[in-house]
């Protein structure tokens, strides 16, 4: 700090130094049941599952035992490097269809990029577990395309084996991650530097390599860290296709069948944090101490250029096949959902109506359950989303901030770790009507609450960013209460990031499993994700199971529609 800088804050009074830090009641009343929520719903469990994980059950001192019982364990080190190995291959197959959507709709002149783009995060909108399903009847070992290849080749591929199914289904789910960063990294280098290395004779591959895939790399390590994160946490599709020798179906076995007091099963949660964390770690670690910053120019972004007839030939060959791939679990899953029988056949035998019948006749609790479940989540985050990033960006109330980055935590903490939490530190607790807190059908809806809370905050910060404070300065001056600007002006001019937030987590929290699946005590309390997991455990249920998860596809699709029309219609507006 300066001299100058010194003396001054030495000038200033106390009491004004105060005021500066000084908090509105309003604006204290919300830090703190913010805070209260945060930490009852969200710090207090993890830390639970963690204490578990190292507290001694007879002295309840700190110990390392459960921690060595785990790692001599080889069932569970043999989980953990299936768990990892998946990860990892998933992130690399997910690149390999991600790079080639995202480069040739950016870099070329390419008829249909739009509607390729669109189509190439379709996968997102589809619940990776009932993916896994419709995979097995198109790409299984007695599956459409091994049946064709057998009649016609007399071989046999092994698409959905073991840890190569878990692959391939969690590759096609997750690589719009990758596809959606990476691109929009790409449009947003300048295209000078591409043109200064053609000058210098860098052509094709090698400048794609040495030059655009370099500075493209921010937007490509964010969508491969949250592949990582969301592979390794998973649990449903591996259990569905019965693959439990991997970290979170052990976790989810071991609280399930030995119990709350098994101490592994709290350990295996910690390495699943442990994992999530460092994966976040890594990507900023791997883009540390390098500058990815380009001065655009003229409109900035790559110079998009025309392809030869027989390259965009070939482009366009390898775009359709990749798409009709990552668009199988959709096709495969709609006609399971009207299919009679379908079983070592290419296609159906016969075709119905009577799976989507039975749902809505006999499980329509499942999908009202979810639309007031994730109703309820998607209020609640868009509430707090907005009050954190109003008292980040227009208070400086000291904590503030640490609320914004507890809050964004929750990326970390997976949905099977965040159930067991609630369990254990829920279970004890009783409503006045003797049922336990952990058993109410108000916990599911606060974990997708803060499960899909980062979302909703980062639509909000992004909303209240775009407002000028010098509006609610003028209000404020011509006599309007701090309470009546926020409502008046600050919340209106907000209702595009708002809208937006509560439709990304609605979205999302209508198909979340992990933590509800620990969390549903009764059918009757079950959400559409866990009727959905049911009726694929059975053959004979698969048919509704379908139809529920073409539901879940289509609650999903349109929820996500609103939000594009939500956004746009306020960019218009904001113009």
């Amino acid at each position: 700090m300066s001299l100058a800088a010194t003396e001054a804050t030495a000038a200033t009074p106390p009491a004004a130094r105060l005021r500066r830090w000084a908090a509105r009641p309003g604006e204290a009343v919300a830090f703190g049941l913010v805070a209260v929520f945060l930490i009852a719903f969200l710090v207090v469990p993890v830390l639970t599952v963690i204490t578990v994980a190292f507290q001694d059950r007879a002295t309840g001192g700190f110990t390392l035992a459960h921690v060595g019982d785990f790692l001599s364990n080889d069932l569970f080190m043999r989980s953990f490097w299936n768990s990892l190995y998946v990860s990892l291959m998933s992130v690399v197959v997910a690149s390999l269809i991600a790079l080639p959507l995202a480069y040739f709709t950016t870099r070329f002149e390419f008829r249909g990029a739009v509607l390729v783009q669109t189509l190439g995060v379709l996968p997102l909108i589809m619940p990776p577990f009932a993916g896994a399903v419709a995979m097995g009847l198109l790409f299984g070992r007695s599956g459409s395309l091994n049946l064709l290849l057998g009649d016609y080749f007399d071989i046999n591929i092994p698409f959905m084996e073991g840890l190569n199914g878990v692959i391939f289904v969690q590759s096609i789910h997750y690589f719009p991650f990758i596809l959606l960063n990476l691109s929009t990294s790409l449009r947003n280098i300048d295209r000078s530097m591409e043109e200064a290395a053609q000058n210098l004779g860098s052509h094709g591959f090698r400048l794609f390599r040495r030059i655009v895939l370099p500075l493209a790399m921010p937007g490509y390590v964010a969508g491969a860290s949250l592949v990582f994160i969301k592979v390794f946490d998973d649990l449903a599709t591996p259990l569905l296709l019965n693959v439990r020798e991997m970290l979170a179906p052990q976790a989810y076995l071991r609280i399930t069948s030995v119990g709350l007091e098994d101490p592994i099963g709290y350990v295996i949660s910690v390495v699943l944090i442990l994992f999530s964390v460092l994966s976040l770690w890594v990507s900023s670690l791997a883009l540390r101490g390098r500058d990815y910053a380009t001065v655009q120019r003229g409109g900035g972004g790559l110079a998009r250029r025309r392809l030869p007839r027989g390259q965009a030939l070939a482009a366009y060959a390898l775009i359709l096949t990749i798409l009709a791939l990552v668009l199988a679990p959709h096709l495969g899953l709609f006609l399971l959902s009207i299919a009679t029988i379908w079983s070592f056949a290419p296609l159906p035998d016969g075709y119905t109506l009577a799976h989507y019948t039975r749902v809505f006749a006999e499980s329509s609790q499942y999908i009202t359950n979810t639309l007031v479940y994730a109703g309820l989540a998607g209020l609640i985050d868009v509430v707090i989303g907005t009050a954190i990033a109003y008292l980040v960006l227009r208070t400086r109330m000291v904590g503030a901030r640490w609320l914004d980055y507890l809050a964004m935590s929750a990326l970390a903490v997976p949905g099977l770790v965040l159930g067991i939490g609630y369990l254990r530190t829920y279970f004890g607790v009783t409503l006045p009507d003797g049922t336990s807190l952990a058993a109410f059908w108000g916990i599911i809806v606060l974990a997708l609450a803060v499960r899909r809370l980062p979302y909703a905050l980062r639509a909000c910060t992004a909303a209240l960013q775009q407002i000028s404070s010098s509006l609610e300065e003028a209000a404020e001056n011509l006599g309007a209460r701090r309470l009546r600007v926020v409502r008046r002006i600050v919340l209106p001019l907000m209702a595009g990031g708002i809208a937006a937030g509560f439709v990304t987590s609605f979205a999302t929290a209508a198909v979340e499993l992990s933590a509800t699946l620990m969390l549903v005590q009764s059918n009757a309390d079950a959400p559409l994700a866990y009727g959905l997991y049911v009726f694929m455990q059975s053959p004979a249920g698969r048919g509704a199971g379908a139809a529920l998860g073409i539901i879940a596809v289509v609650i999903v699709g349109l929820s996500t529609l609103v939000s594009h029309l939500v956004t746009a219609r306020g960019g218009k507006e904001s113009a």
